[in-house]
């Protein structure tokens, strides 16, 4: 880095996080704000043009909009159930995957739940399948394949106008990352409305509190703690017939290449909800890792990372997916006049009295729909319908290339700063992508350091 530092409010075009719906500050969105007014304390000001989402219960109703669906799996199954549920006047016109079991099993059950029935026509199996669902003419896309492909199929949806859906990560590694920035902008450019999966942005208790913060609630920032720890997630044994390939995606989650390792495919949030609440991003990066109890795949099974921000405070992060030890899964931040915390989502003071806390009742009777799944998807479908544009993309790439240091900083045991990553040419895309055989060998599990 420079001396003079860049603010991750001058790092992002500001054009993109503004959007038209300003600062909502209102008592409406202030369900439970006790013990002071904001107002008595000195706003944090890189956090000024923070956006703030308007969390109605639906999308206003409008045009009518066609949906297609890319990676008809749990995520992209998922994600179009929130989005029918979020917006009226919403039609899934086409389904794409790269093997057809999963698409006809989202097809199925739009068909038999949501009265949703696609075309045999519209429903595409391979490779290519999401240059097809994006030319079918649809409006709007969910794109929730395998992470490391959806740089290439935001490129491609924003090169024809459509609105895109990203599911988090949006970049596994810096190629990734920075076709992600780039199309970012051209999407900006074109108008038009892309959201990530970074769900707590339209969560209704991490909304408030990011207001209080913004509004000084409790200080200047001066540190913090995210975490993701839990135990093992699914895998998928190796099934005869299968080629490398179609295990290693039909079991992505625990190969490096496709979904970043799970600090950059499930710890981005927490590390994200730092970012996004401080308005800081992180300039270095020193970690470790390991791999203990893993059953498929090349990753790791956990990290710990201590970032040093771009104003010299320090944000510690830690994830874990282990059997049998404790879990965690919360984001934690301290100021000079107090700290919050996601895990009870409370203000506390230094002297550890609570100044704030979420009231889930009063939210209850103010709000019927309080799923950050489907809230985010109202958002969307409001931007599209209004014709503002609206970019989420910008800020979840910086999120994930922090994701991306940490994995890194963890795999080699050296201290990675933000500039050398961001121009690395590290690119975890294979050559070929085809239904075949793999260079296996070159799929192990990273071991730290040099021996002796």
């Amino acid at each position: 880095m420079s001396n003079n530092k860049m603010s991750r409010k001058d790092f992002l075009s500001m054009s993109a996080v503004l959007g038209v719906s300003s600062l909502v500050g209102s008592s409406a969105m202030m369900t439970s704000c006790k013990g002071g007014s904001a107002s008595a304390n000195a706003p944090i000001e890189r956090l000024q043009g923070v956006y703030v989402p308007v969390l109605n219960d639906k999308a206003d109703d409008g045009r009518e909009l066609k949906a297609g669906v890319i990676g008809c799996g749990g995520r992209g199954s998922g994600a179009i159930v929130n989005l029918l549920e979020a917006a009226n006047g919403i039609t899934v016109t086409a389904l794409g995957d790269t093997f057809a079991d999963r698409l006809e099993s989202l097809k199925k059950d739009l068909a038999e739940k949501h009265n949703q029935v696609v075309p045999d026509a519209n429903c595409f199996v391979g490779f290519d399948a999401y240059k097809k669902v994006i030319d079918s003419g649809v409006d709007m896309v969910i794109i929730a394949t395998p992470p490391v492909f959806r740089p290439v199929h935001f490129q491609y949806a924003t090169e024809k106008g459509v609105h895109s859906f990203l599911e988090k990560p949006i970049a596994v590694d810096p190629k990734g990352y920075r076709m992600i920035m780039a199309t970012a902008k051209q999407a900006q450019a074109k108008n038009l409305s892309v959201v990530t999966g970074t769900q707590r942005h339209h969560q209704r208790p991490y909304v408030e509190a990011l207001q209080l913060i913004r509004d000084g609630a409790i200080g200047e920032i001066t540190g913090g703690n995210v975490y993701w720890n839990q135990g093992m997630l699914w895998y998928k044994e190796r099934q005869q017939g299968w080629s490398d390939m179609e295990w290693m995606i039909r079991d992505w989650v625990n190969w490096k290449w496709l979904s970043g390792d799970h600090i950059v495919e499930q710890h981005v949030h927490n590390i994200d909800v730092f970012l996004w609440m401080t308005g800081l991003k992180p300039v270095k990066a020193t970690a470790v890792g390991a791999r203990h109890r893993r059953v498929t795949g090349d990753q790791y099974d956990q990290f710990s990372v201590d970032f040093e921000m771009e104003n010299g405070i320090h944000l510690h992060s830690m994830c874990r997916q282990i059997d049998g030890c404790s879990t965690n899964v919360s984001e934690f931040i301290q100021g000079t006049k107090g700290s919050w915390n996601s895990a009870d989502h409370e203000i506390k003071d230094l002297a550890g009295n609570v100044i704030w806390k979420y009231d889930e009742e009063a939210a209850k009777a103010q709000w019927q729909q309080h799923d950050p799944y489907v809230l985010e998807h109202v958002d969307w479908v409001n931007h599209i319908r209004k014709g503002t544009m609206h970019d989420e993309a910008s800020e979840c790439g910086i999120s994930c290339l922090a994701g991306v240091m940490g994995r890194e900083a963890a795999y080699s045991g050296a201290t990675v700063t933000w500039d050398e990553m961001s121009a690395s040419q590290l690119d975890y895309m294979p050559e070929k992508l085809e239904l075949g055989k793999m260079p296996m060998e070159n799929y192990v599990v990273m071991v730290t350091g040099k021996e002796k």
